[in-house]
């Protein structure tokens, strides 16, 4: 003989009480996330990969990544010590915007970027 089985009522019964506060401040976190795009978590892009360093152009603003192993090519030297950029962005990466290196070694103003 076949008996037929019970649902239990909590497998069917609508959600309620800490359930209910549990998928809504799930769904709001969501929302949040989707909204702000994840605005606290900020992506920083290195200036060189991990085997290369920075060489900045004598008398201009460009500059170049080098191998660790190599020497900067003519025309192109090292940053002084404690002014190298790291991130795309940070105080040097600005800073060398509008300063550059002369052919004594000397920092000197970029002409025209001020």
């Amino acid at each position: 003989m076949y008996i037929t089985r019970r649902a239990s009522r909590t497998a069917t019964a609508p959600r309620t009480g800490r359930a209910r506060i549990a998928v809504a401040a799930f769904a709001s976190a969501v929302a949040v996330v989707a909204v702000t795009g994840c605005a606290g978590f900020e992506y920083k892009e290195d200036i060189c990969g991990a085997d290369e360093y920075p060489a900045l152009s004598v008398g201009g603003t460009g500059s170049m990544c080098v191998s660790n192993n190599e020497e900067p090519p003519a025309g192109f030297v090292k940053y002084p010590q404690g002014k190298v950029p790291q991130q795309v962005g940070d105080k040097w990466d600005l800073y060398w915007q509008d300063h550059t290196l002369d052919e004594d070694g000397k920092v000197v103003d970029v002409p025209g970027a001020n």
